[in-house]
């Protein structure tokens, strides 16, 4: 009796561990994307994504836009998608200085993607505009653009309330989405 208190206690601690969401990339028919599942977030687990060296990404946009149950950020590649961290934060910070970025909301996410640019090799921006982008959607308040520093882009969306989330590979052309539920 007491050997199987001890083990269910060994699980559930075993159970509390750093969650992290799946993600594979996107399958193509054809070079359109196949949907492989339901379109609604279902987690709020941090995302962690490494890839092999080689060139930066050049991230040649951002986008958004609303559906049914979820707001959904399209982040455009020049080049293959890169390594991706997507987490919660307390709040949006300038990459490099640290310093608080001035955006209210009721949740931070943080995508974070490496190694990748969002300026050319003269420095002029490849995104432009910003730093911040209203959304003005059901949960999608802000778009942030946190940082280009040192081959990292930091990418902060500004959310009324902390929901759901889901992180996909798509392409061609390559893009990152991700969607966050209502």
């Amino acid at each position: 009796m007491r050997a199987a208190v001890v083990l269910a206690a060994l699980a559930v601690l075993t159970a509390c561990g750093t969650a992290t969401q799946t993600v594979l990339p996107a399958a193509t028919e054809s070079g359109r994307p196949v949907r492989t599942g339901s379109d609604t977030p279902t987690s709020t687990s941090e995302v962690d994504v490494e890839k092999g060296g080689g060139e930066p990404a050049l991230v040649t946009g951002v986008r958004f836009t609303a559906h049914d149950t979820y707001d959904r950020v399209v982040v455009d590649f020049d080049g293959d998608v890169p390594g991706y961290n997507v987490k919660w934060v307390d709040e949006l910070v300038e990459d490099g200085s640290g310093e608080p970025i001035d955006v209210h909301g009721g949740a931070y996410l943080q995508i974070t993607l490496f190694p990748a640019d969002a300026h050319d090799e003269r420095g002029e921006p490849t995104w432009k505009g910003g730093p911040i982008y209203p959304a003005n959607l059901s949960n999608l308040a802000d778009v942030v653009r946190t940082g280009d520093f040192e081959g990292r882009v930091g990418i902060g969306l500004v959310l009324h309330r902390r929901a759901a989330f889901q992180v996909k590979e798509q392409g061609p052309p390559n893009r990152l989405t991700v969607d966050v539920a209502h």
